[in-house]
């Protein structure tokens, strides 16, 4: 044989043996894999849908053959497992990494639990690992790193914890990384930025913190960034606005701050998803946004946004446009320009600052769903053509300045669940027709001028949860039709004109937990079957002309906290078991013919929890009370002779007086209250608020002592406090010193005037407390929403030694953004308390010191102990008030000199301190300062400026404002502060007639505020 021959022999054989080795190799693997798979099955507990049973892994049957498992074609090895959506509940077993070849698994939404086996790092042909949707916990393991091949990896909807581990920057095959909605903390990696094929990065919902890194912006490739729902702070990278391919941009609920880049809509043309809310982006919405012709989705909801909308004609792809909780302004042009947004399905505008009708156009978007826009200046009628909007669940304009009727048509919207017009001037009756909207869960229409009776229609709304009417002109009887809603979760009638007796049906609202019908003309007597109501909490039938005793039916009410029957003709005694209710609040005052003894125990221990005013027949209870004790005497059999017939018949006599007296002021006040409907203070006071105890507001302000004052006013002091409860909520506390003559009336003024008003430039009450101190003296405190950034008088003239910084930890000085902000705040507050609370109020006390800003610089009028209501005539005028009744007790400086001399209050005295302030505001200088003598005043001194060298009695502050280059801009500012200056002017006045209203005066600062916050003569931002 040659040595050629033997040399072919020698290839053959060895040939032959790699092939022998490479059959015994696999023949080995093949059941290194059937063991591991039968291994991954023992660690499964449950399986429901027997896809791991002995039929879908019959061990008769090679495992390429069982159910989810996937081989290669040329041999048999596993290289896909997948069961996903089987409902299996288990342990992930170490063994998965005997799967050596395996390039897919895929368990994701199941019910596995445990760890991430380390051993998943030996798979490194792996590419996809799909783990989202089950109960993993843990770390996310390191040795996953090794699976160098990865390119898909999904670990969302886990309870995994720690940080992304270190290790991962070596995936750099890595196309889609989704840890979504798990507990890690740390920071976005910046070696993510060497992920040079990443698609889509999806880290929502966890705990990240930090910079969005700079290094994301050289992700050419990606497409997707959702990071939404961490505490990411900082400005986003200006370079990722330049990544071309990004189409989902989503970064909601962070920390993050900036404005948007300007060429936005034209440097990202693939964009279609833009989610930003809950930020604190600020500035303007830039006008290349309507260039993202790609555009579906647009949320920029509560940010700090300001300006006009610009026009969206080019969004013909949007189906969702939230912009909710700004401080967007001007009309609702914007929403005209969305006109070939037929897919349009999302429109949340509410609480910002527009204007205008409302828009008939929005009839056009057939396809709509979701339409909210309260909380707005909004007026004119809604559209008859509403009823277009067949596919709506959620229409809501509430807290507008809507007028006319609820159109007949609404009832067109079948598919409606929740119909919120509240807090607008709606008239008209509430339309039979909302009977058609089966579907309907909360109908909110109170704080309208609707009339008429309840629709006995409501009765085909068999989901209705919530029913809030109140605050209307109702009238009629209560529908029995309305108990068969069993549903019913919330119901609130009260402040209406309803008659008759509440039915006995009641019994049939097994759910309903709120039921308020105060303040009505309701009779009869209290029905026993209310204790059938086994979940109500609150129950409030107050001032009504309910009879009878209080039924023991009530005592089945296990969970019920506030109970509130004051104010009504109920008679017999208190029964005992209120006292093993679980009450918070009880009142029960001004039931003249309840008698007998108080109980003992439970809501009965805490003088501050319960009312029983004007109660005289009552007896005994707490010491605090001051009540006369209980006797019970036994009567005389004596005979009474003729000097006791006497005298007896003389007291029959008086008391026949009294009572014939009392009669006819009974009879008056009846014809009064059913001809008007006039809010004021009163002593029921506490009607509408929680009370809380002496001492929890003592603990809150840690004794009231001095490190906890925030100022002193002519009637007591204000205190911060933090509640035991609620660690984290300050609370401003506003004590009276009740041995000041005028604090008692201050209170009850302050209290009577904040229950009937709402508004966002308002300060807003949490509650009051009407209790008694340690030494057994009489307490009132009202509490207040904290307002993190003090006063406008700590603002506008910070003391010398006043190291206070800011929320920002600036100092404490305005620029002029800000204080174009706060005198349109204010003004809107003033214009709201003169024509949109139904009856005028005045305030009385304006100045900077009783505006309040809070966390965000939005200005709130607080300090209404000196305000009063116009009273109306019966030809609908208003009667002024004496100003001899307040005792001209304004402050010197901004109160209107027409007061000095017995002249009526009007809202016109309000103009008078606002137009002050405004010139203090833009002048630095206080109306009491030494410089104004000699029959020179503040308004004086810039009268004489105007409209000459007014650069010479502005605020020093406000300078640096107008230092600016730009010779057009500049004199824009100029001229936007010379009107503002002489709008000051005509509001201080001598003559009260030669004031403007505020409605004008509103108007022209808004339409000022808006030209100087162009986004062509932008100001600096900030507080500086």
């Amino acid at each position: 044989m040659s040595s050629k021959t033997s040399y072919k022999y020698c290839i053959i054989l060895t040939l032959l043996l790699c092939c022998c080795l490479h059959d015994f190799c696999i023949a080995g693997s093949n059941e290194t894999d059937r063991l591991a798979l039968l291994e991954i099955k023992a660690k499964i507990s449950n399986d429901p849908l027997g896809v791991l049973s002995t039929r879908s892994w019959n061990r008769s049957v090679h495992f390429c053959q069982w159910y989810g498992v996937s081989c290669a074609p040329r041999h048999p090895r596993v290289i896909s497992l997948k069961l996903t959506s089987s409902k299996l509940s288990g342990f992930l077993s170490p063994f998965v990494g005997n799967l050596s070849f395996l390039n897919t698994l895929d368990l994701n939404h199941n019910n596995f639990f445990g760890t991430i086996p380390l051993e998943l790092g030996r798979l490194n042909r792996l590419q996809v690992l799909w783990l989202h949707y089950n109960a993993f916990e843990g770390h996310i393991p390191p040795s996953i790193s090794a699976c160098t091949s990865l390119i898909d990896i999904a670990l969302d909807n886990n309870r995994l914890v720690g940080e992304i581990p270190s290790q991962f920057s070596s995936l750099l095959n890595i196309q889609f990384l989704s840890l979504s909605q798990n507990n890690l903390i740390g920071k976005i990696p910046s070696w993510v930025g060497n992920f040079s094929s990443l698609i889509g990065l999806y880290i929502l919902e966890n705990n990240l913190v930090g910079d969005i890194p700079e290094s994301l912006g050289k992700l050419e490739s990606l497409k997707v960034l959702a990071v939404p729902g961490n505490r990411l702070s900082g400005l986003v990278p200006p370079s990722i606005f330049n990544l071309t391919s990004l189409s989902q941009f989503d970064v909601g609920g962070n920390l993050l701050e900036g404005t948007l880049p300007s060429n936005l809509g034209t440097s990202l043309p693939y964009l279609s998803w833009f989610d930003i809310t809950s930020n604190k982006f600020n500035g303007f919405l830039p006008n290349s946004i309507s260039n993202s012709s790609n555009l579906q989705v647009l949320e920029l909801s509560s940010n700090h946004f300001q300006g006009h909308v610009p026009s969206l004609n080019k969004l013909v792809n949007l189906q969702v446009l939230e912009i909710f909780d700004n401080s967007f302004m001007g009309d609702l042009t914007f929403i005209s320009t969305l006109a070939n947004s037929t897919n349009l399905k999302m429109l949340e505008i509410f609480n910002n600052n527009f204007r205008g009708k409302f828009p008939s156009i929005i009839c056009n978007f057939s396809m709509l769903i979701d339409l909210q826009m309260g909380g707005n200046y909004i007026d004119g009628e809604i559209p008859s053509c509403i009823e277009n909007l067949v596919h709506l669940d959620t229409f809501t304009a509430d807290n507008n300045q809507l007028h006319g009727v609820i159109p007949e048509g609404i009832g067109k919207l079948v598919n409606l669940s929740l119909l919120g017009l509240n807090d607008n001037q709606l008239s008209g009756n509430i339309p039979s027709s909302i009977g058609n909207i089966s579907m309907l869960a909360n109908l909110i229409l109170y704080e309208n001028k609707l009339e008429g009776h309840i629709p006995l229609t409501l009765e085909n709304c068999r989901y209705l949860l919530n029913l809030s009417i109140s605050n209307n002109n109702l009238s009629g009887k209560l529908p029995t039709q309305l108990f068969n809603i069993i549903s019913l979760y919330a119901m609130d009638l009260s402040n209406n004109h309803l008659m008759g007796s509440i039915p006995e049906e009641i019994g049939q609202l097994k759910n309903l937990v709120f039921f308020d019908v105060s303040v009505n003309n309701f009779s009869g007597v209290i029905p026993n079957s209310l204790g059938d109501c086994l979940g109500l909490v609150s129950l409030s039938m107050k001032k009504n002309y309910l009879q009878g005793s209080i039924p023991d039916g009530l005592k089945a009410l296990k969970s019920l906290k506030k109970l509130d029957l004051s104010q009504n003709n109920l008679s017999g005694e208190i029964p005992g078991f209120l006292a093993s209710l679980p009450l918070q609040m009880l009142n029960i005052s001004f039931n003249i013919d309840l008698e007998g003894e108080i109980p003992q125990g439970g809501i009965f221990s805490n003088s501050s929890g319960f009312s029983l005013f004007g109660n005289a027949r009552l007896c005994g209870g707490v010491i605090e009370l001051k009540l006369r004790e209980c006797k019970f005497k036994t009567h005389s059999k004596k005979r009474v002779g003729h000097k006791g017939r006497t005298i007896m018949a003389v007291l029959f006599g008086v008391l026949g007086v009294v009572l014939m007296v009392a009669l006819l002021v009974s009879l008056y006040c009846l014809h009064y209250r059913k001809t008007k409907k006039q809010h004021t203070p009163s002593d029921d006071h506490l009607e509408n608020y929680p009370n809380l105890s002496y001492n929890s507001l003592l603990k809150a302000t840690n004794g009231f002592s001095a490190e906890n004052l925030l100022g002193r006013g002519t009637f007591g002091v204000v205190y911060k406090g933090t509640l035991d409860d609620q660690d984290t909520s300050i609370i401003a506390i506003k004590m009276f010193n009740l041995e000041q003559g005028g604090a008692s009336k201050s209170f009850l003024a302050e209290c009577g005037i904040l229950r009937n008003i709402r508004h966002r430039n308002l300060v807003k009450v949490i509650t009051v407390c009407s209790s008694i101190d340690h030494q057994g003296t009489d307490f009132k405190a009202m509490v207040y929403e904290y307002m993190v950034n003090g006063s406008l008088e700590e603002w506008l003239h910070p003391k010398t030694n006043d190291t206070t910084p800011n929320i920002n930890n600036a100092p404490r000085h305005l620029n002029l953004r800000h204080r174009l902000d706060v005198i349109v705040d204010v003004a809107s507050a003033l214009e709201y308390l003169h024509y949109h609370c139904g009856t005028p109020i005045v305030h009385c006390d304006l100045k900077p010191s009783n505006v309040l800003l809070d966390k965000e610089m939005v200005a709130r009028v607080s300090d209404f102990g000196l305000a009063k209501f116009l009273l109306k005539n019966s030809d609908n005028s208003h009667t002024n008030q004496p100003s001899s009744s307040l005792g001209v007790r304004g402050t010197i400086g901004y109160t209107p000199p027409e007061y000095g001399v017995g002249n009526e209050l009007s809202t016109k005295g309000d103009v008078y301190s606002f137009g002050i302030m405004l010139l203090e505001m833009f002048t630095g200088k206080k109306p009491t300062n030494h410089m104004f003598c000699g029959g020179i005043s503040l308004h004086d001194y810039v009268k004489q400026a105007l409209p000459g060298p007014v650069l010479d009695i502005l605020d020093h502050d406000l300078l640096q404002d107008l230092d600016e280059e730009d010779i057009n801009r500049k004199r824009v500012l100029l001229e936007g502060l010379i009107s503002i200056l002489e709008i000051a002017i005509t509001c201080s006045s001598q003559l009260p007639n030669e004031r403007s209203d505020m409605r004008d005066v509103s108007k022209m600062l808004s339409s000022i505020r808006n030209t100087l916050l162009n986004p062509n003569y932008r100001i600096q931002e900030g507080i500086n």
